[in-house]
C-alpha cells in the first residue's frame, strides 16, 4: 500500500477522485494521508506546506499555473514548459485533465457548421472574475464592443445582470469568445482555450506564444499574430459578416495532429506515474538530499513556518515573504 498526499491544489480538487489518483490506482493500491506521513507527496502552487514533507518522501510537483518546476524541491514534475530533464519531467498542460472538455473540442470540426450557427444568439462572450493581472482583457473588450455588444458573464465588467452559473452554456450561445491567459509563457496553455472550442466558439486567444505547436491556428484568432487590437477587431468583423469564412473556421480541427494528442497524452501520463511508483522508493529519489539540498529545504521550511502559521491575505503574505528574505539576506551579509 502506497501512502500519498496532495497539498496546494485548487479548492475543488478532490484527493480521492482526481485523475492522478485514479490513474495510479490502475497499477497499485494507495492510501490518502497527510503530508507528514506520506511516502509520495503531490504538491501544487497554493501552499508552502509541502516543505514539511519527510526528507525521504518522493515529491511530485504539478502546476496548473505559469510556474517552472523547482527541481531542488521535487523529485519529479508535471508542467507546461517545453523542456526535457532526464526522467524527472513530463509536459502535460492542465487542459488534458479536463477529459470531457477535450473530447468535445476534438469533435467540434465534425459538426454541421450551419447547425452550430443556428444555436448562436450572441456575438461574443467573455467570462472573467479578475482582470487586474492582464490588461489585454480590457483592451479586447473595449475594441470589440465598438462593433457589437460583448456579453461579460463573469464578475468583471458584468453587463448581463449577474455572473453566469454555467460558463459552457453561456459560451455555447455565442459565435466568438475572448480567451486570455493570465500571462504569456511558451507552453502555458490552460483549459480556457479548449473550453471555448468545446462550446463551438471561435476563440479570440491571447497567451502562449508557442500555442501553434499544438493548436491549429486556422481554427481560432491568435491575437499576437496581428499587429494591433484594431486589426484583431477587423478580422472578427470579417468572420462575423462572411458566412463561408465563419463556417470554414468551424470545420478546422482543434489540434495540429488530432490523433496523437487524443490517443497519447493521457497514456504518457499513466506511463510516467507508473515509472515513479513501480520502482522501489529509494531508487525513485532524484532531488539532492546531501548537504546543500538539505540546507535548501531547511531554509524554505523556515520561511514557510514564518508565513503560514498566521492568517495573511494574499497581499500581506507577499509582503511577509519579501520581509523574510530581506532579513535573511541581511543576516547572511553580516554573518558570512
Amino acid at each position: 500500500m502506497k501512502k500519498i498526499a496532495f497539498i496546494g491544489f485548487w479548492d475543488t480538487f478532490n484527493p480521492e477522485t482526481n485523475p492522478l489518483t485514479k490513474y495510479i490506482r490502475e497499477f497499485t493500491e494507495v492510501e490518502i494521508t497527510d503530508v507528514k506521513h506520506a511516502d509520495y507527496v503531490f504538491f501544487s502552487v497554493q501552499s508552502e506546506k509541502h516543505w514539511f514533507a519527510s526528507d525521504d518522501s518522493i515529491k511530485i510537483f504539478y502546476t496548473g499555473e505559469n510556474l517552472t518546476p523547482d527541481f531542488n524541491a521535487c523529485d519529479y514534475a508535471i508542467g507546461f514548459d517545453w523542456m526535457e530533464y532526464g526522467d524527472r519531467y513530463m509536459r502535460l498542460p492542465l487542459y488534458y485533465l479536463y477529459k470531457d472538455i477535450c473530447e468535445l473540442s476534438e469533435k467540434k470540426h465534425l459538426l454541421n457548421p450551419e447547425a452550430v450557427a443556428k444555436e448562436k444568439t450572441g456575438f461574443c462572450s467573455i467570462t472573467v472574475s479578475n482582470s487586474r493581472r492582464n490588461p489585454i482583457f480590457q483592451t479586447l473588450f473595449e475594441e470589440l464592443s465598438k462593433y457589437k455588444k460583448v456579453d461579460s458573464g463573469g464578475r468583471w465588467n458584468n453587463n448581463i445582470g449577474g455572473p453566469v452559473a454555467d460558463k459552457q452554456a453561456f459560451d455555447a450561445s455565442h459565435k466568438f469568445s475572448i480567451v486570455c491567459e493570465n500571462s504569456a509563457h511558451p507552453g502555458y496553455t490552460t483549459e480556457k482555450l479548449v473550453q471555448a472550442f468545446a462550446a463551438n466558439c471561435i476563440p479570440i486567444y491571447w497567451g502562449d506564444p508557442e500555442v501553434a505547436r499544438v493548436f491549429n491556428t486556422r481554427a481560432f484568432i491568435n491575437v499576437p499574430d496581428y499587429s494591433s487590437v484594431e486589426e484583431v477587431a477587423d478580422i472578427v468583423r470579417r468572420i462575423d459578416t462572411d458566412e463561408q469564412y465563419y463556417h470554414a473556421m468551424l470545420r478546422e480541427p482543434v489540434f495540429n495532429d488530432e490523433e496523437y494528442y487524443k490517443a497519447r497524452q493521457i497514456e504518457k501520463l499513466k506511463e510516467f506515474l507508473s515509472y515513479i511508483f513501480s520502482q522501489p522508493k529509494e531508487k525513485a529519489c532524484r532531488r539532492n538530499r546531501e548537504f546543500y539540498g538539505l540546507k535548501y529545504v531547511k531554509d524554505h521550511r523556515t520561511m514557510a513556518r514564518a508565513t503560514s502559521n498566521i492568517f495573511f491575505s494574499d497581499y500581506r503574505h507577499k509582503l511577509a515573504v519579501k520581509l523574510y528574505y530581506k532579513i535573511h539576506n541581511i543576516l547572511k551579509r553580516d554573518n558570512p
